[in-house]
């Protein structure tokens, strides 16, 4: 984290989009060994193409991500336009808020939307018909919604 944060002072970054820690996770013992190294035997260098290997694969994830979710959210905006009328813009608004709010309760929508219940409730109802949204309590009240496509994108196998 503090490397991203360095790297947005200097200006290399716009934003903390590089998460090298998730890197830094999957090769810990190569991580380990680099730090090592250059402790024992002052090799830098070494830890330098390490560290350069892990900007460049984590740019790659991340711009693969940013493109997977500009093709999701396109998919998504054609559902909505192919199947709705006049609350298409209402749900073009929901639809732009669940990129911030993935896991969405129908008082949350309500809220964010400002909207009654109802209107949350139909809209939310409708997602989950088109398989945008997902319900994941199981519960008749309280009920909360995920979208799943979405944080798929997010999830990596090791």
């Amino acid at each position: 984290m503090l490397i991203t944060l360095y790297l947005i002072d200097k200006g290399l970054l716009d934003k903390p989009s590089l998460y090298l820690s998730d890197f830094f996770s999957r090769h810990r013992s190569l991580y380990y060994d680099n730090l090592t190294r250059v402790r024992e035997r002052n090799d830098l260098n070494q830890w330098l193409r390490f560290f350069l290997v892990g900007i460049r694969e984590t740019a790659e994830d991340a711009v693969l991500t940013f493109k997977n979710i500009l093709a999701l959210k396109s998919q998504t905006e054609m559902l909505i336009l192919d199947k709705f009328g006049k609350q298409k813009p209402l749900m073009g608004t929901l639809l732009n808020k669940l990129y911030k709010h993935p896991v969405m309760s129908a008082k949350l929508a309500s809220q964010l939307l400002d909207v009654a219940p109802s209107t949350a409730n139909r809209l939310i109802d409708a997602f989950v018909q088109m398989g945008i949204l997902t319900e994941q309590t199981g519960f008749r009240r309280n009920r909360l919604f995920v979208f799943r496509d979405y944080i798929r994108l997010f999830q990596k196998e090791n």
